[in-house]
This record gives C-alpha cells, structure tokens and sequence, in this order.
C-alpha cells in the first residue's frame, strides 16, 4: 500500500535537503516524529547503510536503514518486521529557476502483515505525510529566508 505528498517549497532543494539531512532535528518541525537516534555513525552525514531508529506517536519505534541518497536531492529509508518492510522516500526536485523545489514524500507498505498494516493506518499515514510536508515546507522555507 503506497501512500505519498507532493507540494511545492520556496527553498532550493539543497536547502530542503539539509533540513532533512538533520535527522535528530525532525521532532522539532514535525509533530509525527518524537526522536530520532543515529545507530553507530557517531553523527556523520546521512550515507548509505546508515542506521537510525525513530520514535513516532501511535506507531512502534522502528529502525530504519539508508537505502538510496543523492545529496542535495533526497534519500530513501528502508524497515524491515516480521511480515512487513515499509520504504520512506523523501526527495526534492528542482523547479525551473532553481530557487523552489517540489518535494514528495512517500511511504510503502509491504509483505503480507505491511498491506493489512498500511490498510489499518491509511488515515494516520496521509496525516502524517501532510503534516511532514507542511513543516518540512515551514522549515525550508525559513532557512531559505535566513531565518532558520
């Protein structure tokens, strides 16, 4: 089951990038995130392979794999349960210009038990995604300003 948000940011995607890139820093401009810990990389910019596990209300903390990075563009968040992988992606487009980005983010659920799962959740998950995008947007969109 996929779900997935566009919108379209007054930042370049650089700039939305490095706010996503500051993974620990998510609670602060998103209420569906409530930690984020990085597992054994001491910090480093987001790679791939890096580890993290994240803390989100109404759902069980899951760690989380980087599967896919282009810097100043996106990565790609992998989970893996018993019956069950969900796939995050959070990318950023360049639009013409260069000084806005369009910026999707998505979740898919997988496996047997992720279908029954994305089912289940399918409000929470859109929830979560519009809030996600409406701060990643408020965020971005001050740093691109200077005042964030």
């Amino acid at each position: 089951m996929h779900f997935s948000i566009t919108t379209d940011v007054d930042a370049p995607p650089e700039v939305v990038f490095a706010v996503l890139n500051e993974v620990e820093r998510w609670p602060e401009w998103t209420p569906t995130v409530t930690r984020v810990e990085r597992l054994g990389d001491d910090g480093a910019p987001l790679a791939l392979g890096h580890r993290l596990r994240i803390v989100q209300p109404k759902v069980p903390p899951a760690e989380w794999t980087v599967t896919a990075l282009e810097p100043g563009r996106g990565f790609r968040l992998f989970s893996r349960s018993p019956g069950a992988t969900v796939e995050a992606n959070h990318w950023a487009e360049p639009m013409p210009g260069g000084l806005r980005s369009r910026v999707t983010l998505s979740v898919t659920f997988a496996g047997f038990l992720g279908r029954v799962i994305g089912w289940m959740m399918r409000g929470l998950n859109e929830r979560y995604l519009a809030e996600e995008a409406a701060g990643l947007k408020r965020r971005s969109e001050e740093r691109a300003r200077g005042a964030g």
